[in-house]
């Protein structure tokens, strides 16, 4: 897996997130993918990741940006790190932070299979 493929399914996640196409989005998961989210517990399978992302939108994120600064090919695995940045109404930054990625192919593409995000702003008070 290179960068550039990486980079093509960050596009689609990005571009099913703005549209809020949740559906779309799960599409770019393992059928056994597994989210790890901030103060949460393992959200295991598309329907728990679906429910997470929907709390994202229904709190007023509207875009998500991804950055990539490292990938690892590992053959039938990929690990990728970088940032992530997300956007409530009018572009004002609700959120950005850190990601993991094990990347893992599954029916014939690449798709997320352990996804971690973890917050660089300060906890609340």
């Amino acid at each position: 897996m290179s960068a550039a493929d990486i980079a093509a399914v960050n596009e689609s996640f990005q571009a099913y997130f703005a549209a809020g196409d949740l559906d779309g989005l799960m599409t770019l998961y393992t059928e056994d993918a597994c989210f790890l989210a901030p103060n949460a517990g393992f959200l295991r399978g598309r329907d728990a990741i679906r429910g997470f992302f929907q709390a994202v939108r229904d709190m007023g994120v509207t875009a998500v940006q991804l950055a990539t600064s490292e990938v690892d090919d590992l053959g039938d695995t990929a690990i990728e790190m970088g940032t992530y940045t997300l956007l409530a109404d009018g572009g004002v930054q609700a959120d950005h932070g850190k990601f993991l990625v094990s990347w893992k192919k599954s029916g014939g593409a690449w798709r997320l299979h352990r996804d971690m995000i973890n917050s660089s702003m300060p906890a609340a008070q």
